[in-house]
């Protein structure tokens, strides 16, 4: 008034204060004053009118909307729903309240189960894991649980009443004498009466009709209780953290679903059995839900051999790991009938082209399957022998136990899919005992500023090291792919090649007749006898006995027997018939037509492949404990 006096001008001025209450309490006012200078005709002050307005209302609006403006720019900048409660808390601190506490239902933070629904609760809470934690004091003393702890939820206090009927509720004045719901929990009843809590507000975390969580607003050494107004601030805050933390909860649920999908899809445990060493890596350009199209595996063969597995499915993500999930079923159950690398290849194809007809026929088809590749291999540590095919896969690396670096003069063969009928080839190869098999996809050895020709020598390289472990190998050989993001999955699988000792295989050739039955009981019985395993003598002699039988009744040539000892007993029956047995239930007037069911019962399994010359039998027997435990490795 006074400037106003003095310079014949007019000003508007707005304040805040605190009126009381009939109840007793303050209640917050804002008012906005015009001063104007009333002058005579002379022009001089003669006095002063003042004219006041109750701006509460516009007041209380604007800081809202600067609230809510604040919040619109630091809410929903992650994607972690832990991160999001405390983004929450913190935005609420001391804007909004001296404490706040952010809980989510406990299964939001793990993106596992269904969301609960707000009218689901029931007499049974559901459980409650703290999210967010901020108060205007260091440490945050008003909190006897820390960020990641579960909640303790009182029977009968307030947070059991918004929980059940899914709405806010003000405590202006915060009871906390003695028998109130705040002494059910001795550690919280210490921290409210020692940090002075007198005033909150309990708001549920609500979206998409369900239950995320419940925010508790807390003063302290603020004088001024809540009112109404704050209340509405503070639901329009977690309505908008609401929104983030639903983000956050599906984007959870999607991530766990996808990393369930691909521990489902790829091999939770490799083993070499006798034939390998095995150690992989696997490393999705997907980082967000860390899925691919990328798939290895390592399948053990009858006669201790062992298949090698490496595809790619073109594209990455969910389509791209259900794809990749539906080619590994298919090439486990072609790896179960012993088929040679490029009769299995073609199968593939076959089968790739079929899902790829079935996908045609959905409303909303998805990604054609036709692209994928894949390298299938088939080693024998009995021979030394490894036999590979590829489909539009890159070569794998040998490194030898000098640590030589070669890649082998593979026929690439089409992608799987395509549709051309081109037939697969086969290479065989020779390795020497300690060989390093470097099995991949393209992701490792080509980018976007690099061909493959040198991502190739790259990767051969890294590996030449034949003194480190395979686990090494691999960190070091992931460790030297460019800095960027890569732009398609990454996958090695690297594979030790062992043999067996010569003297754990043994092959004799028999005579096409009847009298080889007999002779091969004698040969087996012996060679049992030898190795300490005389009590597999009954049963090995009736295995021998009918495939060497039907081998005479069924082909026609010399036939051979090969005994193999390693992690089991396995005895092979080869002839020249093409006839692959398959077992069938004799009738009670048949005399013939129980020998494999006979070997069914008497080994733990058995099968058949085709050769070049024709085809082996072969069945399975457990070794005894004791003989499981003595090396089988050269």
């Amino acid at each position: 008034m006074r400037q106003v006096l003095h310079n014949g001008t007019t000003k508007i001025h707005e304040y805040r204060t605190w009126l009381p209450t009939s109840q007793g309490a303050e209640k917050p006012f804002a008012v906005s004053l015009s001063f104007q200078c009333l002058q005579g005709a002379d022009g001089e002050s003669l006095g002063v009118c003042v004219i006041s307005a109750d701006v509460t209302a516009s007041w209380q609006a604007r800081e809202r909307l600067a609230v809510l403006d604040r919040a619109s720019a630091r809410l929903g900048s992650t994607l972690d729903v832990m991160q999001a409660g405390q983004e929450l808390a913190d935005l609420a601190v001391p804007l909004l309240a001296d404490y706040v506490a952010v809980d989510l239902e406990q299964s939001i933070s793990f993106g596992e189960g269904p969301p609960v629904g707000i009218s689901a609760t029931g007499s049974r809470l559901p459980a409650f894991r703290r999210a967010g934690l901020a108060s205007i004091r260091q440490g945050v003393p008003e909190s006897p649980w820390m960020r990641g702890e579960p909640v303790d939820v009182p029977a009968d206090s307030p947070f059991t009443a918004v929980l059940r009927a899914g709405k806010p509720r003000l405590e202006p004045v915060l009871d906390t004498g003695a028998g109130t719901w705040v002494d059910s929990v001795p550690g919280l009843a210490r921290r409210v009466r020692e940090n002075g809590m007198h005033s909150i507000m309990i708001v549920p975390i609500r979206a998409r009709r369900a239950l995320l969580g419940v925010a508790l607003f807390v003063r302290t050494p603020d004088p001024v209780p809540f009112h109404e107004v704050d209340l509405l601030l503070a639901e329009e805050l977690v309505a908008r953290a609401a929104q983030s933390l639903d983000n956050a909860r599906q984007y959870a649920s999607r991530h766990a679903a996808a990393l369930t999908l691909q521990r489902n899809l790829l091999p939770r445990h490799l083993t070499g059995g006798t034939a390998v060493e095995v150690a992989s890596r696997y490393l999705p350009a997907d980082v967000d839900h860390g899925v691919g199209g990328d798939w290895f595996d390592v399948i053990p063969l009858s006669g201790a051999r062992v298949a090698l597995v490496v595809g790619d499915v073109v594209g990455h993500g969910l389509h791209a790991a259900a794809t990749m999930g539906r080619l590994r079923t298919a090439v486990h159950t072609l790896a179960d009938m012993e088929l040679p690398p490029d009769e299995l290849l073609a199968q593939l194809d076959d089968t790739v082209q079929r899902l790829g007809e079935e996908d045609c026929d959905l409303p909303d088809p998805p990604t054609a399957v036709a692209g994928a590749t894949c390298l299938y291999a088939v080693y024998d540590p009995a021979t030394r022998r490894c036999t590979m095919a590829s489909a539009g896969h890159p070569p794998p690396a040998i490194i030898d136990p000098q640590g030589r670096v070669s890649y082998p003069d593979l026929p690439t063969g089409t992608p799987l899919g395509v549709g051309l009928g081109e037939p697969f080839d086969s290479v065989e190869l020779e390795l020497d005992e300690g060989s390093l098999l470097a099995l991949y996809t393209d992701g490792l050895i080509e980018t976007r500023d690099h061909d493959i020709e040198e991502g190739m020598h790259r990767l051969g390289t890294a590996l030449a090291q034949p003194d480190r472990t395979l686990d090494d190998l691999c960190d070091i050989a992931t460790r030297t792919l460019p800095d960027q993001a890569p732009c398609d999955d990454v996958t090695l699988l690297l594979v030790r090649t062992r043999s067996l000792n010569p003297s754990r295989v043994v092959t004799w050739a028999l005579p096409g007749d009847r009298s080889a039955v007999r002779h091969a009981r004698r040969l087996a019985a012996h060679q049992l006898t030898q190795w300490g395993l005389e009590g597999l003598a009954d049963a090995t002699r009736l295995i021998v006995s009918e495939l060497v039988t039907n081998a005479v009744r069924h082909g026609t040539g010399p036939i051979e027997l090969r005994l193999v000892r390693h992690r089991v007993l396995t005895c092979e029956v080869s002839d020249t018939a093409a006839f692959i047995p398959r077992p069938h239930r004799a009738r009670t007037t048949d005399e013939n037509g129980r020998g494999l069911f006979l070997v069914t019962k008497l080994s733990r399994r058995w099968g058949a492949r085709s050769t070049s010359g024709g085809k082996v039998v072969w069945a399975e027997q457990e070794l005894p404990h004791t003989s499981e435990r003595q090396p089988v490795a050269a």
